[in-house]
């Protein structure tokens, strides 16, 4: 990872979580529809992280599972790229949230996330769990690697491992993924670009980082801010 991307600003946010889909497209909310800002901050706001500028002119939220074979593919070969080109410098900011459909194991991988951000290390979890990603209910989410990746972020493990073994946040990760499914979320991962007046464009499954660069290009000219 660049010295910029190590010195990327991690703000810490709390948000519901939600999820996504892999259907393959680009596409917009019905045109002219808006989210209402009560509604947009419950969107934003309420319990995964926030990474860069609190006052970033666009907000992306992923939803997303950590045993999500495209979620990988988007941490893996674009999130980079994104991040480089709209989040560093203050044009983005950036939400995950959580929609387990993977089953229980998804669930112990965001609750273990969770616990990291008790310690201040919510985003190294986060990409040490992709990073570290061997597919979809392979076995690889359990107790034992869980624990190594805390001691690999520099976690204190018995205080990462009382948070994971008292059930913590399961309330937090299922309440989440109960809001994903109350707003029509079905899938992982999908993107929803905001802006601070509630428009809505959408990206669905793990795209390349030219369809990112579209719609964000698009929504930032038409701010003036590209």
């Amino acid at each position: 990872m660049s010295k910029k991307a190590n010195n990327r600003k991690y703000l810490l946010v709390i948000i519901p979580a939600v999820v996504a889909s892999i259907v393959i497209g680009v596409l917009a909310f019905p045109k002219g529809e808006i989210i209402p800002k009560d509604n947009l901050s419950e969107l934003i706001l309420g319990g995964s992280p926030m990474l860069g500028d609190p006052n970033a002119q666009l907000t992306i939220v992923e939803w997303g599972d950590y045993q999500c074979t495209y979620c990988y593919r988007f941490h893996t070969n674009t999130k980079d790229a994104v991040f480089s080109n709209f989040l560093d410098n203050g044009k983005v900011r950036f939400v995950f949230k959580d929609f387990t459909l993977n089953g229980p194991a998804s669930v112990l991988a965001a609750e273990a996330s969770y616990c990291a951000g008790d310690q201040n290390k919510y985003w190294s979890y986060h990409d040490a769990l992709y990073d570290n990603w061997e597919g979809e209910n392979t076995g690889w989410v359990n107790m034992h690697n869980l624990k190594k990746f805390a001691t690999n972020v520099g976690l204190d493990l018995d205080t990462f491992d009382d948070c994971l073994q008292s059930s913590k946040y399961r309330q937090k990760v299922l309440d989440n993924y109960k809001y994903g499914q109350s707003i029509g979320v079905n899938a992982t991962p999908t993107f929803h670009i905001v802006d601070k007046e509630g428009n809505v464009q959408v990206i669905r499954g793990a795209q390349p980082y030219t369809a990112f660069e579209q719609v964000l290009g698009q929504m930032l000219t038409d701010k003036k801010d590209y």
